[in-house]
């Protein structure tokens, strides 16, 4: 794709080469500026595949975190599950995991930068200057070396000149809530030193009132009954004595905020000061059963609430420096720390271990879950500013990371369980450590050939090593209730690589580009957070839950790129055309997998696969004040290499597995959770009106369907229909005020996004109905008012 999805719809300045300097109007409001080849340069003379979402779209649109990018922007899928995790974002197919309701905490295929500092994690897009996303491998120009592309929130940086706020708020009814939801959030700008200091702060609250209901909560854990089914013959004494439902458990309660303290130096020399925080609360997910029990489409048949705690620090220091007008430095040192922590329905993961748990009529069992991850990166990068026909960048990364995960599983009330020695009721417990260290240089250099055609190449040396250690005990059997009693098991494991990249680009007018890249694309492995077995295992009936040694690591993946594309602004820049093709070779492909015992999820390589498509974008403005913008992409990602016993499948209901059956993948198998068709396609019309401008917004966006896993009509997978969502608002404005009033999924439009686990999971095993089936469907209708007051 090789234009901002609407382009036109904000002004936004050049900056240098680190994003420092104060976003500011330009005349020409077609000229988006951005940043992400490490230059301030006008998007439609980028010469590489970009996407940019302005500040005005992101402020019309309602695009509050990243889960909401994908709408207007070609080549990617996200689905959204709520606000207990980021979600799972997709770019140009490049995924061969199963869907799953609860999304990702975590995804090093591609980054995602708050600024310089790159982090997965949905911070709200307050206060940010645009959303740059770059499909394909960054890594030679990027410290974080990505297999599939970027998405970068560039932030409005301090001013040390103008004293400037804004106040901003929503109120809004969603359908299924029994609440209102709102927002109010707030930026302030004060220059301490005129011209050398100034501070930034931008803060917000934000209550979404949830839609998802959990009726089948049991009120007493080992005492009420939770398997009666839900009909109309239960009784209200029955359903009084053994169930508390709660509504709308998955709302949201988010705080957040991003400070800044600018010290501009000289004008040759700044030090930019970030701390940022966010705190996210959920009470369930939001995914509904299947229709288990007769739960509704808006229902969960979950037996316990599911509540989901996230929290993030980030701190960073920024220079900012040009040395001798020769060039640009850019050094940036980072800390960010996530950590996530979780409760969830664990009853259905027990009984199918067949240790004869159902015999309990009362039996229940939920999980606990907290996962930290700290991470340090140092980026240096010196940007060429000499002039003449060539010009480089040249950079250097370190990143760290640090994974702390504890879990635990409980068993409230299970009869012969010692409440002496286990109070908590521990059925299981593990630990898992990990560390991460990867270290890179890397590099780009441009030769303009003649003014209209230049050629630039560019590499990447880089190394890592990853260490795991842990341990798992299971104190019904015996063991010590918890695992930190016993000596941790563990593995290193250390590779290298490189990247490279070649591009060229010729303009044939001012107003028309061509441009071509091929680039090598490389995904670092990594540790699973599965503890690692102790050799020998221990014979049955011990309950062996861990990684044997091939599985406590898993391995590198890598690509190679082709690109084709095209800029085009016609009939005088009323016309704003970008087209491109790429074709994608997969080899190595990291994908989920579980383990031989205990069937707990890892991840393993395995196979090669394609991906092949074309994303387009146009905006025409065929009179003042009339937009009319649209996207489209296609993508058909699929494997080309058999890849035996890597699809695990759990028996049929009825049967209780030990171990998962293994199917093979197979050659054709379209990759999972991505659409081949995505598009958007949007009116916007602006009219003077009583001191001010009215602007009515229309638009359409379309998702294609969407396959669960691999072979998945085959496997028990699903083929998630498509389906459209419209969105409107209506909204009047002055250089002060703003007023609005808009609405989301006009037309009430339910959908499932994905799925966790598989249809096998549906039916009765031993007079127990399995509830392991979830589908995350979207948000409903929302009908909101919005304000904005600046100063």
């Amino acid at each position: 794709m090789g234009s901002t999805a609407f382009p036109a719809l904000a002004q936004i300045a050049p900056e240098a080469a680190g994003d420092a300097p104060q976003a500011a109007a330009v005349e020409d409001n077609s000229a988006i500026v951005v940043t992400a080849t490490r230059r301030a340069t006008s998007l439609q003379d980028v010469p590489i595949n970009i996407t940019a979402v302005s500040a005005d779209q992101l402020a019309r649109q309602r695009i509050d975190d990243v889960r909401d990018i994908a709408d207007f922007t070609p080549g990617i899928t996200i689905a959204d599950t709520g606000p207990g995790s980021t979600g799972t974002i997709v770019l140009r197919g490049l995924n061969a995991s199963d869907s799953d309701t609860t999304g990702a905490t975590y995804d090093n295929a591609l980054g995602v930068y708050l600024g310089e500092v790159p982090l997965y994690f949905d911070f709200k897009m307050l206060d940010i200057a645009r959303v740059e996303t770059l499909l394909g491998p960054q890594g030679t120009l990027y410290g974080l070396g990505t297999l599939a592309g970027a998405i970068r929130n560039i932030p409005n940086r301090p001013d040390t000149t103008n004293y400037s706020g804004e106040m901003h708020g929503r109120l809004y009814a969603k359908n299924q809530a029994s609440k209102a939801g709102y927002q109010i959030d707030g930026v302030i700008n004060i220059p301490i030193v005129k011209d050398h200091i100034a501070f930034r702060s931008a803060t917000g609250y934000y209550f979404d009132p949830g839609f998802i209901d959990y009726p089948l909560i049991v009120k007493t854990p080992g005492v009420s009954l939770p398997q009666a089914p839900r009909s109309p013959a239960i009784t209200q004494a029955f359903a009084d004595a053994n169930f508390a439902g709660q509504k709308d458990l998955n709302y949201e309660k988010t705080f957040t905020t991003r400070n800044q303290l600018l010290v501009q130096v000289t004008p040759d020399l700044s030090v930019d000061f970030t701390y940022a925080f966010q705190h996210t609360k959920t009470g369930g997910g939001q995914y509904n059963s299947n229709g288990v029990f007769g739960t509704g489409k808006y229902e969960s048949a979950a037996r316990f609430a599911e509540p989901v705690d996230r929290r993030a620090h980030l701190a960073s220091v920024e220079i900012n420096a040009n040395v001798a007008e020769i060039f640009d430095l850019v050094a940036t040192t980072a800390y960010t720390q996530v950590k996530n922590k979780r409760i969830g329905d664990n009853t259905d993961l027990l009984l199918d271990l067949d240790y004869d748990y159902e015999l309990f009529p009362a039996f229940t069992s939920y999980n606990e879950s907290e996962n930290t991850r700290n991470q340090f990166n140092n980026e240096v990068r010196l940007v060429s500013t000499h002039g003449g026909p060539f010009s480089w960048v040249l950079g250097g990364f370190f990143n760290e990371q640090k994974l702390q995960a504890d879990y635990r599983e409980h068993v409230p009330g299970l009869p012969g369980v010692d409440l002496v020695r286990n109070p908590e009721e521990i059925e299981y417990a593990s630990f898992n450590r990990a560390k991460i260290s990867e270290r890179a240089v890397f590099g780009e250099g441009t030769f303009k050939i003649t003014p209209e055609w230049q050629v630039t190449a560019g590499g990447r040396l880089f190394n890592y090593t990853s260490k795991v250690s842990g341990r798992a005990v299971t104190p019904l059997l015996g063991d010590p209730i918890s695992p930190y009693a016993l000596t941790a098991a563990g593995g290193t494991s250390r590779k290298g690589g490189n990247v490279w990249k070649l591009n060229t680009s010729y303009k044939f007018s001012s107003g028309l580009m061509l441009y071509a890249t091929y680039s090598k694309g490389y995904r670092i492995g990594g540790p699973n957070t599965v503890a690692p077995c102790v050799l020998p295992l221990k014979p049955p009936p011990f309950q062996n839950v861990c990684a044997l040694p091939n599985e406590q690591q898993f391995g590198p993946d890598s690509t190679k790129n082709l690109e084709v594309g095209i800029r085009a602004e016609l009939f005088d820049r009323k016309l704003t055309l970008n087209m491109n093709a790429f074709k994608i070779d997969w080899d190595g492909i990291q994908v989920a997998s579980a383990t031989v015992n205990g069937i707990v999820g890892i991840t393993v390589n395995g196979g090669k696969a394609k991906s092949e498509g074309f994303e387009t974008s146009f905006q025409l403005r065929p009179i003042d004040g009339l937009s009319i913008q649209g996207t489209y992409s296609y993508t058909n990602a699929r494997l080309t290499q058999d890849v035996a016993k890597i699809i695990s499948v759990n028996s049929p209901a009825g049967k209780y597995p030990s171990s998962p059956i293994q199917l093979d993948a197979l050659s054709g198998d379209r990759l999972p959770g991505s659409t081949r068709h995505s598009g958007s396609l949007g009116i916007n019309y602006t009219k003077p009106m009583l001191g001010g401008d009215v602007t009515a917004d229309w638009t359409a966006t379309y998702r294609g369907d969407v396959v669960t896993r691999l072979g998945w009509d085959r496997a028990f997978g699903d083929k998630l229909d498509g389906f459209i969502l419209h969105r409107a608002s209506l909204s009047w404005q002055n250089d002060t005020f703003t007023f609005g009033l808009y609405a989301n999924n006009i037309f009430n439009k339910y959908a499932v996004t994905a799925i966790s686990n598989d249809r096998s999971r549906i039916g009765v095993n031993d007079g127990v109905r399995l509830r392991y089936f979830r589908r995350t469907v979207i948000t409903p209708r929302t009908v909101g008012l919005e304000f904005r007051v600046k100063y």
